[in-house]
């Protein structure tokens, strides 16, 4: 008998060691939402990099704010470090949101701007000058008015819009799976649509939320 209550001892700090941590996973619920204002900040680095030096409102390239970093790694690793576990208990329900950064800052993703880059100031642009094309509502290219080109520009237009609208789908994807939520592409194709537009120059076409074409 004596020997079953010293293994009864011996065993129940273990198991209200489990209850405690049942009880710490049961009161935090981390929260990790997309992070909008720092998606627009990363789009806007992005597009105005793809369109090339001259900045609406005669703004210049080192006058676009910076990709933020947060010290110590931000988001989960920031927050999770803050937490004092033993502050937890006792608490019913305690909310803790996780901000993760948003970073465009890979191989992969600088590639794929690079590319957009060069066929933007080498063909795309002149497109957009001419009224030929325009920016869909839905992030992407499209050949508007081929008619604003002479013939002998067409054939090439058609294959740089199409190389760069496979190159468009790619980064939103990458973008997404690259911060670690291939679920935000949605997000970040919404963010980097209306950034396409508000980088426009003056006198370029775009289409609003409901489809239809407008000149900035």
């Amino acid at each position: 008998m004596s020997a079953t209550r010293n293994a009864r001892r011996k065993f129940a700090p273990t198991a209200a060691s489990f209850a405690a941590m049942a009880l710490l996973s049961a009161c935090v619920t981390i929260n990790v939402y997309f992070p909008a204002a720092e998606a627009k900040e990363a789009a806007k680095e992005f597009v105005e990099k793809v369109i090339g030096d001259e900045l609406p409102n005669g703004a210049k390239p080192e006058d676009a704010k910076p990709e933020q970093k947060t010290p110590n790694g931000g988001g989960m690793a920031s927050l999770l470090q803050r937490i004092d576990p033993l502050s937890l208990i006792g608490i019913g329900s305690a909310y803790a949101q996780a901000q993760p950064d948003i970073t465009i800052k890979t191989p992969a993703i600088q590639a794929i701007q690079s590319r957009m880059a060069s066929r933007f100031d080498s063909t795309l642009r002149k497109g957009f000058d001419l009224g030929a094309l325009g920016f869909s509502k839905d992030g992407l290219v499209v050949l508007r008015d081929p008619g604003s080109l002479e013939l002998k520009d067409r054939v090439g237009m058609q294959k740089a819009v199409a190389d760069d609208n496979r190159d468009r789908e790619a980064v939103y994807k990458e973008i997404a799976v690259a911060n670690g939520h291939a679920d935000w592409e949605k997000n970040i194709r919404s963010v980097f649509a209306k950034q396409w537009v508000d980088s426009a120059r003056g006198g370029w076409w775009y289409q609003d939320a409901g489809g239809s074409w407008k000149q900035k």
